[in-house]
């Protein structure tokens, strides 16, 4: 179906007045003045944002100097957020990743330059001399040359049939847009390898390794990845995304929750609590496992945090936080604010955001957990609580950040979308030149074939890729049967030189989520439709 896309500015006054009754909320902190003015913050964000749950912690001089839980699993439902529900921390499982592989350097049981062959012999890209230089440390700091998310969508929308043998086989299908170490482009598809190289290098699957390597010497006992059935005491914060003017509950969770391909990657589920335990174990350097020896040595800790690639310092880096530098450690972000080191990264899944970042010099540093799609609110969230460590010249409040958001989401120049509004079913005898079984070498078969009158594109391995073909002017596009499914995808077919038909995709918004990576598949025709 096709949804209506309101200006995000639009959308956020609507929010105001008509914000939902939100579920108790709890907050604790050693200072009474602190505590007030972030739960103010922590308030204000969450009413003007909309937000269905919020977990956050600040970190001081090793202790957690502020806890708040707000908000609540899943609206409609009732039952609140607290210092135990686990949240999809997404992306931030990767700093988790890099830290097992620390621990095995620490053992001795690989380096970071060793080649990845080593591990796993059948690990392969697109040219060999890159294969036979691709290094352990290489998987972590998005060097690969591949475009940004290359190769993303084995691994969401989820369910789907991709394995960690199908990533490790269809890297090499996968064409590079620059060569080998030259620049940033971030990537999850190499930390599923990074993943599988820290199961050979600990003789384990990769969630008994990232349990022994560091939840159980952290006592992070709450965490979870991998297959796990929720018991009556678990907490589950559902994913939420906005149709419309609110938020709706997305991709709940079932009676068990299974192993996921892209566990290494994204996969982790934590709890505000243990999140805090995290945080203490990189903010002191003394840091202890279960076991009364050092969790990591200072060598580790030097490495993981030791700026590995250069990145772009964006425009709003540059107004917002006068950052100066931005680079690429084993699964950290690495910056500047206003003259402070900062340590960082985020977790974006679908209905789940997540906001993990350190000041080491000031030995503090703060999470954030939402169950909702809510990049403006984190990033509102970043700025207002490194600020406190860091603060500029000129202080602004929150609503001065989020106001400026609001401004540039809202300048038409903002947006590249094309109007797609006047759409037609497409029909069987304008396709009929293209009906048919299509394969491409990483992504699989999907099919374009008629049914009735209309024609439907469906993927062998991704049932959430399969909708309804469309007509916009001469171009088509498929419009996804599930609403999860945001990104709609153009369809260009042609012939090839042999008398073959080909199928090229992109993505209908040029600045739509990378990890829909239409544009890395290269269908040729196998057949007719059965």
């Amino acid at each position: 179906m096709r949804r209506l896309r309101l200006p995000r500015a639009v959308l956020l006054f609507i929010g105001l007045l008509a914000a939902p009754a939100f579920a108790a909320s709890t907050s604790a902190a050693g200072d009474g003045a602190t505590a007030a003015e972030l739960d103010r913050i922590v308030d204000g964000i969450r009413t003007r944002y909309r937000l269905p749950g919020v977990a956050v912690a600040v970190v001081e001089d090793g202790r957690a100097s502020y806890r708040r839980t707000a908000g609540v699993l899943a609206l409609g439902e009732g039952a609140a957020v607290g210092p135990g529900s686990l949240f999809k921390i997404a992306s931030n499982t990767k700093a988790m990743t890099a830290a097992a592989l620390a621990r095995l350097v620490d053992a001795g049981k690989l380096r970071w330059d060793d080649p990845v062959a080593r591990y796993l012999p059948q690990f392969r890209m697109s040219e060999d001399w890159v294969t036979r230089e691709f290094q352990v440390r290489d998987l972590l700091i998005h060097n690969s040359g591949l475009r940004a998310g290359a190769g993303d969508l084995m691994l969401w929308p989820e369910p789907n049939a991709y394995t960690r043998a199908d990533i490790l086989h269809g890297l090499r299908y996968l064409r590079p847009q620059h060569s080998f170490r030259s620049r940033y482009a971030y990537d999850n598809l190499l930390y599923i390898v990074a993943g599988e190289v820290a199961a050979v290098a600990a003789d384990a699957p990769y969630e008994v390794a990232l349990q022994r390597e560091v939840f159980e010497p952290l006592g992070m006992r709450g965490c979870r990845v991998g297959a796990w059935t929720p018991g009556a005491g678990d907490e589950l914060a559902q994913p939420h995304a906005r149709r419309g003017d609110r938020y709706v509950v997305v991709r709940r969770d079932g009676a068990a929750i299974p192993a996921s391909t892209m566990d290494p990657a994204g996969g982790v589920r934590c709890g505000l609590d243990d999140m805090v335990r995290w945080l203490q174990a990189w903010l002191d350097p003394e840091r202890r496992g279960a076991d009364g020896k050092p969790w990591l040595s200072a060598e580790q800790r030097r490495a993981v945090w030791a700026a590995q690639m250069p990145m772009p310092v964006s425009a709003r880096q540059r107004d917002w936080s006068r950052s100066r530098f931005s680079a690429y450690g084993y699964g950290w972000r690495l910056g500047d604010v206003h003259g402070e080191f900062k340590v960082s990264h985020t977790g974006t899944l679908m209905g789940m955001y997540s906001l993990v970042a350190m000041l080491p010099d000031r030995r503090a540093g703060y999470v954030v957990l939402i169950n909702g799609d809510a990049g403006d609110a984190r990033s509102v969230f970043d700025q207002v609580l490194s600020e406190r460590y860091a603060p500029p010249p000129q202080p602004r409040d929150w609503t001065q950040y989020a106001a400026e958001i609001a401004r540039e989401e809202a300048a038409p120049a903002s947006r590249r979308a094309p109007d797609t509004s006047a759409r037609t079913a497409a029909r069987r005898a304008a396709l009929a030149p293209w009906l048919g079984r299509y394969r491409d070498p990483w992504f699989g078969e999907a099919s374009v074939c008629a049914q009735g009158d209309t024609v439907r594109f469906v993927a062998g391995k991704s049932p959430l890729l399969s909708g309804k073909i469309q007509q916009v002017g001469g171009r088509w596009l498929v419009d996804w049967d599930a609403d999860e499914v945001d990104v709609e995808a153009w369809l260009d077919f042609a012939r090839a030189p042999d008398g073959g038909i080909t199928l090229g995709m992109s993505k209908v918004d040029p600045d739509a989520d990378f990890s829909y990576d239409y544009e890395d598949l290269a269908f040729a025709r196998i057949g007719d439709c059965g």
